[in-house]
């Protein structure tokens, strides 16, 4: 685990408690992790704790350690202690960080589309409502199908009437359900109805358009949506999941598959695979089906550069080795993230753009 790699894991351990309303404080855009100094304890420090402190309006030491908890248990993290006014102190297990990046690996395989799903809700019924509006009902079908991963049933319902061009969107609308009894789904109107949206936009990217902006910010529904380049972020991350499956049908004409059987120098790609089931878990929680948009750009741009800088297939005169099969194996993990998450948000992950 590199400074950067503990930046990260210490700064997602903020933003999952503000997530889980156990910290009030503005997550910071960035933490800085340093070397520490000669008599020191671990590894690395982290003052974090001491400038959430005030805007949560807790002691620094309780601010360590309600992020302790929350990186205690991260591979590559062998202890994590709190000394002086709140100073987080991390000692790496580097063994164990390797380790950790091959389960990985391996957890995603072998769950495929399902991976990062829990059974945390289980049994437990959530009621959705939504207004006859065409943003509503495509917003409240992906939260039903966000609130699924965690083992949660769903019932869905209309207030008004329904369109039937909804169900080009993949949406089922249900009964009416007063919001008595369930909560409601409003986001932003869209300012256009569901056969306008196919019309000019197809169902991929009208859904992408619908659901990727915050439930609180207006959706853009123009031209962009259909350029087909990487500035567009639902063309990129359809690409990379494509571009992960041709991987697998080049390796196979070259007689070899994905195994993980050495570490692979992706720190960015590992951190946003290890992410996509917290990610899901707050999604669902917020009723935020944006965020798994977003999470779908993180893993698609570290697929890219895995595939950029270490190249999953051999080039020239190389014969297929050990780094390529785990690289392979990494890249379809990627590719099987990037399935799943457009699965929830209802788009399709063609095999070939």
């Amino acid at each position: 685990m590199t400074p950067a790699d503990l930046s990260r894991t210490v700064l997602r351990a903020v933003r999952r408690a503000v997530d889980e309303d156990v910290l009030h404080a503005p997550v910071p855009a960035r933490v800085r992790v340093e070397r520490t100094r000669p008599g020191g304890t671990g590894d690395y420090a982290c003052a974090v704790a001491l400038q959430l402190a005030g805007p949560a309006a807790l002691p620094a030491r309780e601010v360590a350690s309600i992020l302790r908890d929350r990186v205690a248990a991260v591979p590559g993290i062998g202890r994590v202690e709190i000394t002086g006014p709140g100073f987080l102190n991390f000692t790496l297990d580097a063994s164990a960080d390797t380790a950790a990046r091959a389960a990985l690996v391996h957890d995603v395989r072998e769950q495929g589309l399902r991976y990062g799903w829990r059974s945390t809700d289980a049994g437990r019924l959530h009621r959705l409502h939504h207004p006859p509006e065409v943003r509503a009902a495509v917003h409240a079908q992906a939260v039903g199908r966000l609130l699924g991963t965690q083992g949660a049933r769903v019932l869905i319902g209309c207030t008004g009437a329904a369109d039937r061009d909804w169900e080009r969107l993949g949406v089922v609308a249900g009964p009416r359900r007063g919001p008595e009894e369930s909560f409601e789904i409003r986001p932003v109107p869209a300012r256009a109805t569901a056969a306008e949206l196919l019309e000019h936009l197809g169902r991929d990217a009208a859904l992408w358009g619908l659901l990727r902006p915050a439930a609180h910010d207006h959706a853009p529904l123009g031209d962009e949506l259909l350029v087909q380049g990487e500035a567009n972020p639902l063309f990129l991350v359809r690409y990379a999941h494509a571009r992960a499956r041709a991987l697998t049908r080049n390796a196979e004409q070259l007689g070899f598959a994905g195994a993980y059987e050495e570490d692979v120098d992706a720190p960015a790609l590992h951190a946003a695979l290890a992410d996509h089931p917290g990610v899901l878990a707050s999604a669902a929680r917020h009723h935020a089906p944006d965020r798994v948009a977003r999470h779908l750009e993180t893993v698609a741009r570290a697929f890219f550069d895995l595939h950029d800088t270490n190249p999953p297939l051999p080039v020239g005169d190389e014969k297929p080795s050990a780094a390529h099969r785990s690289r392979l194996a990494l890249a379809e993990a990627a590719g099987t993230v990037l399935a799943g998450g457009l699965f929830l948000l209802g788009i399709s992950a063609p095999e070939h753009l």
